[in-house]
């Protein structure tokens, strides 16, 4: 590890003071060993930020559900369990949301940095690192670099250079993901383009001229969420928004991802005024992502414009649709199972550079990021949840293998069960939430114990 036998005590270095590098600084600070911890703040500040404090949330006050059986739910226990300051912070500062856990965002920022800066083994230095890819910071320990979504060239020029340009994007364009319960099968024909019939990769959702309509009419009045000033026009053509399509003319949409050419519905013997395809988003064909429906539409707005085509009446969103500013690599490319760049090991990656969308998956990621740099430190090998749990199956989503994605296909996502593997097929799906859930706490307990010695050493 660098030249940590030259006498110095070993150390880890943390880049970044957002969601995970409290993490990863906190988690490792818990194992016993020495932290610096960078952040650039209040010296200088991105486009987003605003707040002096650490951890800032730049976006929702929300961590999203308080359900213990949902995926996120089961990802909010699993960090407890891990002693999450985020997680601690968030539960201090909540106000009432319903059945979300959402904070006072000043409180909250507070209450972390707070934590960091009174914890004696954690020493927070406020300035910016202008090369965090040099060998240097690495020679008494492992390096996490969690400089988040907007970090700057001094940040993504190294990368680029040790990742090669196109494993790194600055733009995240995300597309719906629906479950196929919820989807009404009598609506939809499986077919591939030009070799219509059974055993289509592609479920279709086609429409006709009416629908296709009254589709279009209503995308072109929803709500939109804002775009900030660094993220206005900046679109790449290749993965525009639907709504910005749609208002290039009625039938744009058609000559892009509604497009109808070589498919033909079964149900008429004809080609459709326009089709939706759904691609599978996981092996077990439980999720399905809405190919090319990138959107700035808000949550509400998805709900009520999308359920307009008739296969989606009913749809249950695993992910809703996004376009924003955010640099991220290709993970599975260029990452080794443990999150350390394939081209430096002694540097992880961690937060949304790495790959995951969310507050808590970042969150989450740098905690683990944090865990594993521990344990090179005391010379032990680096570990991955089981992969039955939410934190596992988010992590083997960015190995080698890129979970139930191809790495060509990679592209950031919040925790969601079409991410988990699934049950055994004897187990009615009815009661798959049921047994995912009891396989994850299953498979917890004897983790933890196996993890907790590290703490001794």
């Amino acid at each position: 590890m660098g030249e940590a036998n030259q006498g110095w005590e070993p150390e880890i270095t943390v880049i970044g003071g957002g969601l995970a590098g409290c993490e990863a600084a906190m988690r490792a600070a818990a194992n016993g060993l020495r932290v610096k911890l960078y952040e650039m703040k209040p010296g200088e500040f991105s486009p987003a930020h605003a707040s002096p404090y650490l951890a800032e949330l730049v976006c929702s006050n929300s961590f999203r559900s308080n359900d213990g059986k949902s995926a996120v739910g089961l990802l909010k226990n699993e960090m407890r369990l891990l002693g999450s300051v985020v997680m601690w912070a968030a539960e201090k500062t909540k106000v009432p949301a319903g059945g979300a856990l959402a904070v006072n965002r000043e409180d909250f920022g507070r209450l972390v940095t707070e934590a960091i800066e009174k914890h004696p083994l954690i020493r927070l230095i406020r300035e910016k690192v202008q090369r965090p890819f040099d060998d240097h910071w690495a020679q008494r320990g492992p390096v996490i670099v969690a400089t988040g979504p907007l970090a700057g060239v001094e940040t993504t020029g190294p990368l680029e250079e040790l990742t090669g340009g196109k494993n790194l994007n600055f733009y995240d364009a995300l597309a719906p993901i629906v479950t196929r319960d919820s989807l009404d099968l009598e609506k939809l024909f499986a077919a591939d383009r030009y070799h219509h019939g059974p055993g289509g990769a592609y479920l279709n959702c086609p429409l006709n001229e009416e629908e296709l309509t009254v589709f279009i009419e209503a995308l072109l009045a929803a709500d939109q969420v804002r775009a900030r000033p660094f993220e206005k026009e900046k679109y790449f053509e290749g993965c525009l928004p639907i709504e910005v399509m749609a208002s290039r003319g009625l039938r744009t949409l058609t000559f892009g991802p509604m497009k109808p050419v070589g498919l033909i519905d079964p149900k008429t013997g004809k080609r459709p005024a326009a089709v939706v395809q759904l691609r599978p988003e996981n092996l077990a064909g439980t999720h399905y992502n809405l190919v090319g429906f990138q959107t700035r539409m808000t949550i509400g707005a998805q709900e009520k414009v999308l359920r307009l085509i008739p296969a989606l009446r009913q749809a249950k969103f695993a992910r809703y649709g996004a376009i924003h500013r955010n640099s991220y690599v290709n993970a599975p490319k260029v990452l080794d199972a443990f999150q350390r760049l394939l081209a430096k090991r002694d540097f992880f990656l961690a937060g949304q550079i790495s790959g995951v969308e969310g507050y808590l998956e970042s969150a989450s990621q740098g905690l683990w990021a944090g865990q594993n740099a521990s344990r090179l430190v005391k010379n032990l090998p680096p570990l991955l949840p089981p992969r039955e749990t939410a934190l596992g199956s988010l992590l083997a989503r960015l190995g080698p293998d890129g979970g139930p994605n191809r790495p060509r296909d990679f592209c950031p996502s919040n925790v969601n069960f079409g991410l988990f593997p699934e049950p055994d097929p004897q187990v009615p799906k009815g009661l798959w939430p049921q047994e995912r859930l009891r396989r994850a706490q299953a498979a917890w307990a004897p983790f933890l114990k196996e993890i907790a010695y590290v703490h001794a050493r």
